[in-house]
């Protein structure tokens, strides 16, 4: 059985390249082709595994990372054949071009950053007297404005919960495999918070080796996040995300 979901956290291909950039560490003006294409693979493979619709700019973006991995592979003499065959003009690193692009993606981000923090301190000044609006703010909501998890930091918890689980290609045999509705698991996931606390370990979540729960677990985890019904938790960078009732 499949499920088809549109997930609207993701920002566009730049938006991931950046993500990797920053999480890897990576000189934006010295990129690592191999090895971002190969996270950048990672991450469209793990995107397809949970049947998430993938737009056709991150195809795009994987074709140019792929095109520019093999330009960087060929010696100077092939690659000077190969611009003749195409008729290109010689490139000092076919990287600059997208190096480029990213450095006015982030930019422009930044910026978006910038004017989002100045609109969040105008948002509290007033014309008035201070009132208490403490009643009116919940502390779900505060957590929620203090967080800073992406959709792509979940993919990345997910890819290393799927390496320690070590899942292998099941053998051929003949099951009687039971289909779970990704509402179903949703509710199992919050009655699951409200047993213990209201707060739970990512990995913790996913209790089966199935291949088939594994990826709806994280589809319903998904669907929790947009909706505002769980919220997540992680300290700084590599830390273990939790999971937290937003009850």
């Amino acid at each position: 059985m499949q499920y088809h979901v549109k997930i609207n956290a993701f920002e566009g291909p730049l938006d991931l390249l950046l993500h990797l950039i920053n999480r890897l560490e990576i000189d934006i003006y010295d990129i690592p082709v191999s090895e971002i294409t190969e996270q950048y693979m990672l991450y469209i493979h793990t995107m397809q595994e949970l049947h998430l619709d993938i737009a056709s700019e991150y195809l795009v973006m994987a074709a140019t990372l792929l095109s520019i991995k093999s330009r960087m592979l060929l010696p100077k003499q092939e690659e000077e054949l190969f611009e003749d065959e195409f008729g290109e003009e010689p490139e000092e690193d076919p990287r600059d071009e997208l190096m480029r692009r990213l450095i006015e993606y982030r930019k422009y981000k930044e910026a978006a950053d910038d004017l989002r923090t100045l609109e969040e301190g105008r948002s509290q000044v007033f014309t008035k007297a201070p009132s208490d609006l403490s009643e009116y703010v919940s502390d779900s909501q505060q957590q929620i404005d203090s967080l800073n998890v992406t959709i792509y930091d979940m993919l990345g918890a997910f890819q290393k919960m799927l390496r320690r689980k070590k899942i292998q290609k099941p053998v051929q045999t003949k099951i009687a495999r039971q289909e779970i509705p990704i509402e179903k698991r949703m509710e199992e996931i919050l009655t699951d918070l409200r047993t213990h606390s209201g707060r739970r370990r990512f990995s913790d979540l996913f209790p089966s080796n199935s291949k088939d729960h594994l990826v709806v677990t994280f589809l319903a985890i998904l669907e929790l996040m947009k909706s505002h019904l769980i919220l997540i938790e992680q300290e700084n960078n590599f830390a273990d995300i939790y999971i937290m009732g937003s009850e």
